[in-house]
């Protein structure tokens, strides 16, 4: 590496470890920080072989894309979410969906719980026990047949120059996502709002809302699974590969 890549890789290390910790906040307690600091050196190492210096160009803007795309590969690689709560998470989804389209609204909690066979709190355990579900993931995309379980290889190949974020936003999933939250309960939509965009952590977001910080990933947990049952429903069942990154936790 030349000297200048070296001064660039040891200046944003702290990068690195930054931007893993922002998204370990995100992630069930199964993931290691230490996996996505590995992951995101290379990202880093391999911004700083790539950057060119140009006029008005930063270096840290360039460097922060690579790192958080190297981790997303290495979270892709370890298929970090367990099987059980995948299924937690579809039967949720499955509920939602199912009520959504008999009810023509968004279904309240008792609702769900009551379709579930559950009585209330134990329907927010379940919520407890499906944290961690990405908003898009293509093995949860995929065809219900495991035979067929590699449709997205299959899928059609980026075209030249393009990346995962420039696909995603100029494909019609960005609408549908725009959709689905547009469509959640006012307080859920606050929740995402308050986290997404305004950057409160849970216990603040909870004196928010007058609720504990546990009731609020109950909360967000059951968002995810809205914007989830939502996208199904608009039939998005073959999306590209690079697109498995895409999350809202």
């Amino acid at each position: 590496m030349l000297p200048a890549q070296d001064s660039l890789v040891v200046q944003h290390t702290p990068l690195v470890r930054r931007l893993a910790l922002q998204l370990l906040a995100r992630l069930p307690a199964s993931v290691e920080l230490d996996d996505l600091v590995q992951a995101g050196m290379i990202g880093l190492l391999d911004a700083a072989r790539r950057y060119r210096l140009l006029p008005q160009a930063q270096f840290e803007t360039y460097a922060t894309a690579r790192i958080r795309g190297a981790m997303l590969d290495e979270l892709r690689a370890q298929d970090w979410l367990p099987r059980s709560v995948r299924s937690k998470a579809r039967r949720i989804e499955q509920t939602i969906q199912k009520l959504e389209q008999e009810l023509g609204r968004p279904p309240q909690e008792a609702e769900i719980a009551q379709d579930l066979n559950l009585p209330l709190p134990q329907y927010h355990e379940l919520l407890n026990d499906a944290q961690g579900v990405q908003i898009v993931h293509y093995e949860d995309f995929g065809r219900d047949d495991e035979a067929q379980a590699d449709w997205h290889e299959r899928a059609a190949p980026a075209e030249p120059g393009s990346d995962p974020l420039s696909r995603l936003l100029a494909s019609d999933l960005r609408a549908v996502l725009v959709s689905a939250i547009e469509a959640l309960p006012e307080r859920e939509k606050l929740l995402l709002s308050l986290y997404y965009e305004q950057g409160l952590n849970l216990k603040e977001i909870g004196a928010v809302l007058g609720v504990t910080e546990g009731r609020v990933c109950q909360l967000r947990t059951q968002a995810t699974a809205r914007i989830r049952a939502r996208l199904k429903e608009e039939a998005w069942h073959e999306l590209p590969q690079d697109l498995a990154g895409a999350q809202l936790i």
